[in-house]
C-alpha cells in the first residue's frame, strides 16, 4: 500500500534518502533547498510516498518560476524501481495539487545521461511511468554548455560579433518587432513544441505567448536585440536569460530571408557574449533535435552537447 503526502518539516529538503549515494543526496538536498529559497516551490509542493510501515519510498516536488502561485512541471520524482504503482500515485498526487492550483497542464523533462542534481536514472522506465500516467512527448531536445571562466577573468577571448550585423535592444525598439519576428520564425519553425503551440493558439498568439514566456525569466532590456543586415531587414532575434539555476541563451532565431548566411552561429555567439558580459561562468542552450542547423550552430559557438532531453506534459 502507497500513501501519499506532502513531506513533514524534518523530512526537507532530504525527501528521500539513498544510503550507498552520497553523491546523488548531497546534491538533491542542495537543489531542493535552493528551489525553496528562491521561491519556485514550497514546502506544502514537496509531496512524499510511503509504505504500510512508514517508509519514505519515493518523492515529487512541483517547480515554478520564481515567485509564481501556479506549478509548472514536476522535479526530483523519484519511485522504487519494483513498484510503477508507487510512482503513479506520487504522479496522480502533483497533478491533482497542480490542478487545484490553477495548472492546465504539467511537465517533467528527462535528461540523458543522468547526472546532478535530479539523477534520473533508467530514462527508459522514466518514461514508461510518465507515459501510463498521461504525460507525453512534445519535445525531443538537445543541450548544449559553454563555461566561460577563462572568458570572465579576462584570460579567454570569445569569437567576435558578426560584422555583418547590427543590433538594436529591446529598450530602443519596444517589445512589438520581436514579436512580429517571432511570429515570422514560427510560421516554419522546427521546433515540435512551438509548432504545437502555432497550431493551438494560431501564429502571432504563439508568438506572444512565447515573448511572454520567456520574459518571465530574469533579464535586462538591453539583452535582448534584434540583429539587421546590412540591407537594414533584420535578420536574427536574441533573446538572452537567466533561469533560476543558470543563464541560458533562451529564443534565437535567423529570419527565413537570411539563412544560408551562417548567421546562426552568429547569433548564438552574440547571446553569448551578452551573458558572458554579464557575469556568466555557464551558459547552457537547448534546441530540438530535428534542427540540425541550430545544433551545428551551438557547436560552431563552442558548446558542448552534454545530455539528450526529452519533454513531456501532461494536461490537467
Amino acid at each position: 500500500m502507497t500513501f501519499v503526502r506532502p513531506a513533514h518539516p524534518d523530512e526537507l529538503p532530504a525527501l528521500v534518502e539513498h544510503p550507498a549515494d552520497p553523491e546523488r543526496n548531497a546534491a538533491t538536498r542542495a537543489y531542493l533547498t535552493q528551489l525553496l529559497d528562491g521561491a519556485c516551490t514550497r514546502p506544502e509542493w514537496c509531496l512524499v510516498a510511503e509504505d504500510g510501515d512508514g517508509r519514505l519510498t519515493g518523492s515529487v516536488v512541483l517547480w515554478t518560476l520564481p515567485g509564481h502561485d501556479v506549478p509548472l512541471a514536476v522535479v526530483l520524482f523519484e519511485a522504487p524501481e519494483d513498484s510503477p504503482e508507487t510512482g503513479s500515485a506520487l504522479l496522480d498526487a502533483a497533478a491533482a495539487k497542480a490542478g487545484e492550483l490553477g495548472a492546465t497542464e504539467l511537465e517533467h523533462v528527462v535528461d540523458s545521461p543522468a547526472q546532478a542534481p535530479q539523477f534520473q536514472r533508467n530514462p527508459e522506465r522514466r518514461g514508461e511511468l510518465l507515459r501510463a500516467a498521461g504525460f507525453e512527448v512534445v519535445r525531443d531536445g538537445r543541450r548544449f554548455s559553454l563555461r566561460t571562466p577563462a572568458v570572465s577573468d579576462g584570460t579567454g577571448v570569445l569569437p567576435a560579433d558578426d560584422p555583418r550585423l547590427t543590433f538594436r535592444s529591446l529598450a530602443e525598439l519596444g517589445p512589438d518587432p520581436f514579436v512580429a519576428v517571432l511570429a515570422e520564425l514560427l510560421a516554419d519553425t522546427a521546433d515540435a513544441r512551438l509548432a504545437a503551440d502555432v497550431r493551438r493558439h494560431g501564429v502571432r498568439r504563439a508568438a506572444e505567448l512565447l515573448f511572454e514566456e520567456t520574459a518571465e525569466l530574469k533579464h535586462e532590456p538591453e539583452w535582448w536585440e534584434l540583429g539587421h543586415d546590412a540591407d537594414g531587414t533584420v535578420a536574427v532575434i536574441s533573446l538572452p536569460a537567466e533561469n533560476p539555476s543558470v543563464p541560458v541563451i533562451g529564443f534565437v532565431g535567423v529570419a527565413p530571408a537570411h539563412r544560408g548566411k551562417g548567421y546562426a552561429t552568429s547569433v548564438v555567439v552574440r547571446g553569448t557574449r551578452v551573458l558572458t558580459a554579464a557575469g556568466a561562468k555557464e551558459i547552457r542552450g537547448d534546441c530540438d533535435r530535428a534542427n540540425v542547423a541550430m545544433a551545428k550552430a551551438f557547436e560552431r559557438a563552442g558548446y558542448v552537447n552534454f545530455a539528450d532531453r526529452l519533454e513531456f506534459a501532461r494536461a490537467l
